[in-house]
């Protein structure tokens, strides 16, 4: 990884306290790396601040048959409108008895492999437990290798 840190912010919806807790599982992954995202409910989070940000994970559920949760749509909106310049992730949690398991997740993956430089993708069943930890690592070791990628061709351009 370069030695300079890149400012992240994870977003996330949670309705149960699934999500949330999968993103605190995150954010605790990226600060075992020595890296620091700032983590805002989606509700606090303004989209005008995409900007600002190397990084964004967004973190959903699912809602009834497969849909983006309210609370997100301002946020997938901007998104749509992204240049491949921003590294994303995006994790979820939901139920397998469900058709569309974390169907929010794929609906993001998919518009952010589209509009972004995807880095990851993380569904958890329910409630995220201890043997999730090594995925959340796993997660947050992808982002941040595709982040230091992305770097190495910035500056390698801007020689």
């Amino acid at each position: 990884m370069t030695n300079y840190k890149p400012n992240i912010a994870i977003v996330y919806a949670s309705a149960t306290g699934h999500t949330e807790n999968l993103a605190c599982m995150i954010e605790d992954a990226f600060m075992r790396q020595g890296v620091h995202p700032a983590v805002f409910r989606a509700k606090e989070f303004d989209p005008a601040e995409l900007c600002r940000y190397d990084i964004v994970l967004v973190g959903t559920y699912t809602w009834m048959n497969g849909d983006i949760p309210k609370q997100l749509h301002g946020l997938f909106e901007v998104m749509e409108q992204q240049e491949k310049n921003i590294i994303t992730g995006v994790f979820g949690t939901g139920d397998r008895c469900f058709a569309a398991y974390c169907g929010a997740v794929d609906l993001f993956r998919d518009m952010l492999h589209a509009k972004t430089s995807l880095a990851a993708t993380l569904k958890v069943e329910q409630m995220p437990s201890a043997d999730d930890s090594m995925r959340c690592s796993a997660f947050a070791q992808s982002v941040l290798m595709k982040y230091s990628h992305h770097k190495g061709r910035l500056s390698a351009a801007n020689s």
